[in-house]
């Protein structure tokens, strides 16, 4: 007899799921039917709107009047969505998996006991929406799932742990599906994922579990469009002593301001890409000339040589990274998956896919899929293939 989870909901297909993705500046929100995509829409919030609300929880019923708004225009009845799934945001520490919203999970939102950020709004409108609908609501994969191994925590500080924050939610969703391209179950297989945006992120899964990733949040690991990535320790502690910044500007410069936008001002990445061309590349060259010995300096004009030169060093150091990963296992790995905006760059791809080759086959999946991975989770619990997770805080 096939057994299934206590909270199976019956043979019936077809549930309809209304997936919500509170950003910094927008709402993006989804309703699947089934597996397929019925409506989605994303709402842009005025920096003015949001500047109204002293703290983040404030921002709850604006936010969902906007998601309530486009449902309408949607047409589809709130009658029938089985379900409500948010983005997780910071929470404790967890294994991956989806997690219902309870009382424990949005007492830390509501607290921000582990951290401020847009995401943490998820789990608020996907809850209210659903009390509404008497339904439940859902997260999925939040970017705070740790399952490091213990070699992978270690910093060379004991105060200062390796901490697990990354594109959960797309890596996980994006992993199953590069296990079905290679033909073996996700549990089974071992994947370096670099997920790609404006911070870039790269795990490696191995038997289900990211037993190694870079905190993406903080803007650790490799250079990225918005990301200074990992920066040289000693010079960092002493620009920091020498310079009266303040946490938030030091933050800046690592996460929002760095990488690419420090040096080129902008992070509009298909105008550098577009600057950069005719100017040719080859991975694994020499290093070109520097003025003075020194790289472009923070402000410099979109020449054609310094976007060129900035792109090959963003690919260089994602490459670097999925290599060292495959350390972890020795170098076998079944596949080394691209993700995120930047894989719909034929010229990163390339230029990451000849470094990286020798590893595994490479596999490209872009565009970051998280409303369609938060749909996909929730329907995993509706239709009993899998038990929600209990947040415990």
């Amino acid at each position: 007899m096939e057994r299934r989870c206590a909270c199976y909901y019956g043979p019936r297909m077809g549930f309809t799921v209304l997936a919500i993705n509170p950003g910094s500046t927008s709402t993006k929100c989804a309703i699947y039917r089934d597996t397929k995509e019925a409506w989605k829409k994303g709402v842009s919030h005025a920096p003015e709107d949001l500047a109204r609300f002293r703290r983040l929880q404030d921002q709850l019923e604006f936010r969902g009047a906007a998601v309530r708004a486009g449902i309408a225009e949607s047409g589809i009845p709130l009658t029938e969505i089985s379900a409500v799934v948010g983005r997780g945001g910071l929470l404790k520490p967890l294994p991956g998996g989806v997690y219902e919203v309870n009382d424990r999970m949005k007492a830390d939102l509501l607290s921000e006991k582990y951290g401020r950020h847009a995401s943490n709004l998820g789990a608020l409108i996907a809850d209210s929406l659903a009390a509404e609908l008497g339904i439940r609501a859902f997260i999925v994969d939040p970017v705070v799932v740790d399952e490091l191994a213990d070699v992978a925590r270690y910093s060379g500080i004991p105060e200062i742990p390796r901490r697990s924050i990354f594109h959960a939610l797309n890596q996980k969703a994006i992993a199953k599906r590069a296990a079905a391209r290679v033909g073996k179950p996700y549990a089974d297989c071992t994947l370096v994922i670099a997920h790609m945006g404006g911070g870039t992120s790269i795990g490696i899964h191995v038997n289900g579990l990211v037993v190694d990733v870079n905190n993406a949040l903080d803007g650790d690991g490799p250079f990225a469009i918005e990301r200074a990535g990992t920066v040289p320790a000693g010079d960092w502690m002493r620009w920091v002593l020498s310079h009266q910044h303040d946490p938030q500007a030091l933050q800046l410069m690592l996460t929002g301001k760095g990488g690419l936008v420090s040096y080129l001002g902008t992070n509009d990445f298909p105008a550098i890409e577009q600057a950069a061309r005719g100017v040719g590349s080859a991975a694994g060259g020499a290093p070109e000339a520097t003025v003075n010995g020194t790289p472009d300096r923070p402000g410099a004009s979109l020449d054609s040589a310094a976007c060129d030169r900035l792109i090959r060093t963003l690919c260089y150091q994602a490459a670097k990274s999925i290599a060292g990963l495959a350390a972890f296992t020795g170098g076998k790995v079944d596949a080394v998956v691209l993700t995120g905006g930047l894989a719909f760059s034929e010229r990163v791809v390339k230029e990451i896919g000849d470094r990286v080759s020798f590893l595994a086959p490479v596999l490209v999946f872009p565009g970051e899929n998280e409303l369609e991975a938060l749909a996909l989770g929730a329907r995993e619990v509706l239709s009993g293939e899998t038990c929600p997770r209990i947040y415990e805080g």
